[in-house]
């Protein structure tokens, strides 16, 4: 469904509880953020919305929140209102009574000293009796698997940890709508697909409005019962997620899901919602690759992409081909922990004799649930903690992106961050309106994550790179240049370490994936051993695909699946040719 027919509540929902009429928002003197938008959506609706870093989706949900423009400034023309709530006149105190609020930085959000106490608040600030915070926080902390975690300072959180803890204390003052930014940025797999179960349950039983932002559609589209595209402060697209796979598959890739791009060539593209549905439909068509495994399949994968070759199509350097696959180049190490051993005050074990070697020019993935150590392995091999045990070998400098873009930017204008020089293009942010006199916190998230990335790795020129958690907040198109950063970097023998939740994008970048679980490693192997053969951290393909040949990318599932049917009219080829 396109945007012009898409202004009103779905069929079957009851009556609207979100109106906006002619909605436009802008910060400073820059453009409108929101465009003219007219919206409607109705109460028990679960909406994802999608859209490019900076189209607006951050913008929209911190309005539904009474938060833009009350409390970020800026200016609002036209009508927005969610129940009694109208944003002309009421903020977020207002709002805050019908809506619950989590933003795309959790941590932010902690305010308190403990998670015990930041999900109590808002029972408290409704004034409920003791009884009643009690058993709404223990209600919430069991649904998002932080019981464990409700009497540690929040800065020994992981991310992942934290952002459920934020997410809990939205859910503990039984909102009816709960507005969500990416919720899942930092979860695991695991954790993503049982925090989407958990809002499809509300959603579904307890009929809750639920309106989250995602860029990581393949998690959440099989739980909406609609679709909201933005393009530049407008509504591009409009719909049910089954329409939706099917339209971004042709008309807007970027935004389109691996499996949806997959799909698309043999115009199956709208089964892409969930991977059930995705095999069914090449089973049906008989373009399923018979034999399940990974080594069934090898022979049908072109030869570039066989054994040793890079997930990206390319070919792994001679030396890493023999390092992949466990026999020692002799080459030094870039960098190497040796029995590394970490530890709390309060003797909770953070690396549990750790060794790892990587080798100028290598890619590692450092995978694994939320709490297994991968911030904390970055550190240590960056020289920010200290371990108890076991030694870090460096053979130059090493940097660190961390998980906080703001943590790496300190001045008042984006200008004052770069140099003379600086590549704007190569992060995607030469197109930014007004860039350059903005404060790094007028940006969105995304453009904050590429910005930092852009000014760590740029400044210091590192022999080692290693990122936290890269791609939170980044659409497709932003996460292809970070990839081409990376190469660019190992082409000139720098070598990466990357911390990710993200299976896709490891399957892009890296020659090896290193899994890591309460501290230790649990495997360190090519990454299509990891991402196409086991459940959690399989890539959304190999999951459609059975693992079949070892395929973990959208380039390595097409060359397994048989071609697509010739265009109508379009001449066969010559077969003497």
């Amino acid at each position: 469904m396109t945007a012009a027919a898409a202004t009103t509540a779905r069929p079957g929902t009851l009556a609207p509880l979100i109106r906006a009429r002619g909605l436009e928002l802008a910060y400073g003197t820059g453009g409108p953020v929101i465009r003219g938008l007219d919206l409607e959506i109705g109460e028990g609706e679960f909406v994802v919305v999608a859209g490019a870093s900076g189209s607006g989706k951050s913008t929209l949900l911190g309005a539904l929140c009474g938060l833009v423009p009350h409390t970020t400034g800026g200016t609002l023309a036209g009508e927005l209102t969610v129940g009694p709530c109208d944003l002309r006149t009421d903020g977020p105190d207002a709002f805050g009574r019908l809506c619950g609020w989590v933003g795309q930085d959790p941590e932010a959000q902690l305010v308190l000293g403990t998670p015990r106490g930041e999900i109590a608040l808002g029972p408290q600030l409704r004034g409920q009796a003791p009884g009643a915070v009690a058993r709404a926080v223990e209600e919430a902390a069991l649904a998002l698997h932080v019981h464990t975690l409700l009497d540690r300072q929040p800065r020994t959180l992981s991310g992942g940890e934290q952002q459920r803890v934020a997410i809990a204390a939205a859910l503990a003052q039984h909102p009816r709508v709960l507005v969500l930014d990416e919720p899942t940025s930092q979860l695991d797999p695991v954790g993503g697909e049982e925090l989407i179960s958990l809002l499809r349950r509300l959603h579904e039983e307890w009929g809750m409005t639920v309106v989250l932002a995602e860029h990581r559609l393949e998690r959440c589209l099989s739980a909406a019962t609609r679709v909201i595209a933005l393009d530049e402060g407008r509504i591009a697209f409009d719909g049910a997620p089954a329409d939706f796979c099917a339209w971004s598959a042709i008309d807007a890739p970027a935004l389109a899901t691996g499996v949806s791009r997959l799909l698309a060539p043999h115009g199956l593209a709208s089964a892409a919602v969930t991977v059930r549905d995705a095999r069914a439909a090449l089973a049906s068509h008989e373009l399923l690759p018979p034999e399940p495994g990974l080594g069934g399949d090898v022979a049908r994968l072109p030869p570039e992409q066989a054994a040793g070759a890079r997930p990206d199509g390319a070919t792994a350097r001679p030396g890493l081909r023999s390092r992949l696959f466990g026999r020692s180049t002799g080459a030094d190490p870039a960098v190497a922990v040796r029995g590394g051993w970490r530890e709390l005050r309060d003797g909770a074990v953070l690396l549990r004799g750790v060794d790892l070697e990587v080798e100028p020019g290598e890619a590692v993935a450092l995978m694994g649930r939320n709490g297994a150590g991968k911030s904390t392995l970055l550190r240590a091999l960056a020289g920010l903690d200290e371990l108890e045990r076991g030694k870090v070998e460096r053979a130059g400098r090493i940097a660190l992106l961390l998980q906080r873009p703001a943590d790496h930017l300190l001045h008042e204008r984006v200008a004052d961050e770069l140099w003379d020089g600086v590549d704007l293009a190569a992060a995607g942010l030469d197109r930014v309106p007004g860039l350059l006199a903005r404060h790094p916190s007028a940006l969105s998230g995304g453009e904050r994550q590429r910005l930092a990335a852009l000014v760590v790795a740029g400044r210091q020129r590192p022999a080692v790179l290693c990122l936290d958690e890269p791609t939170r907040g980044l659409d497709r198109a932003a996460r292809a240049l970070l990839a081409t950063q990376l190469a660019a970097l190992r082409a000139q023998g720098t070598a990466t370490i990357v911390a990710t939740h993200d299976p896709e994008f490891a399957a892009e970048i890296a020659d090896r994936v290193v899994l890591l679980a309460g501290g230790e490693v649990l495997a360190d192997a090519p990454a299509r051993e990891v991402l196409a053969g086991g459940w959690a951290f399989a890539t959304e393909v190999a999951r459609v695909l059975r693992g079949a040949g070892g395929a973990i990318t959208l380039e390595q599932g097409t060359a397994l699946l048989a071609p697509p049917p010739p265009v109508e009219g379009a001449e066969s080829p010559d077969p003497a040719c």
